[in-house]
């Protein structure tokens, strides 16, 4: 199935999260990432969502989020048309007969070292999901104690924003 990823701006509420993602279980889809975060305006999250599905049922889907009274924009965000990354904590076996192979590894793909101890070294990187497993795969045969993913967060490219003047409708505050 083709992979989709969905730029939602929606109301800073409690409860928005649950109605989305909602919307994607009733129709049986897998959400394969969900990243939510605040925007630039205070009132408004940004939900990057990663789902698997055919155009016919993703667009009926698109069409019910925009009925949500608490979405206030969708967009579909091609692959070369967005900038999309992912935060990757990977902690590794690392002895110090390893430590250098780690270490180099690390240099190649611009991981950060953030923590070191005697049996293992913690990384930090960033990337697309495709560096981000070319990494595991790499450190793998070294051992991978522990790691943790992120979603995917992305925006659209170019000059126009998601939230520019004139495309939101006003969003009220609660008393």
């Amino acid at each position: 199935m083709p992979r989709h990823t969905f730029s939602v701006l929606v109301e800073n509420k409690s409860g928005v999260l649950a109605r989305v993602s909602a919307l994607f279980s009733r129709r049986g889809f897998n959400i394969e990432s969900l990243a939510v975060g605040p925007t630039e305006n205070p009132e408004l999250s940004r939900m990057t969502i990663v789902a698997d599905a055919e155009a016919a049922p993703l667009e009926q889907i698109t069409k019910q989020l925009n009925k949500l009274i608490e979405v206030i924009k969708i967009v579909e965000l091609d692959g070369d048309a967005a900038v999309q990354r992912e935060l990757l904590l990977v902690k590794v076996r690392a002895p110090m007969t390893d430590r250098s192979q780690v270490l180099q590894t690390a240099e190649l793909f611009r991981a950060r070292v953030i923590d070191v101890n005697t049996d293992t070294v913690t990384l930090e990187a960033t990337g697309t999901p495709d560096k981000l497993q070319a990494l595991l795969a790499v450190l793998t045969p070294l051992g991978i104690k522990e790691m943790a993913q992120s979603g995917t967060v992305a925006l659209a490219r170019g000059p126009r924003a998601m939230s520019g003047a004139g495309t939101l409708r006003p969003v009220e505050r609660s008393a």
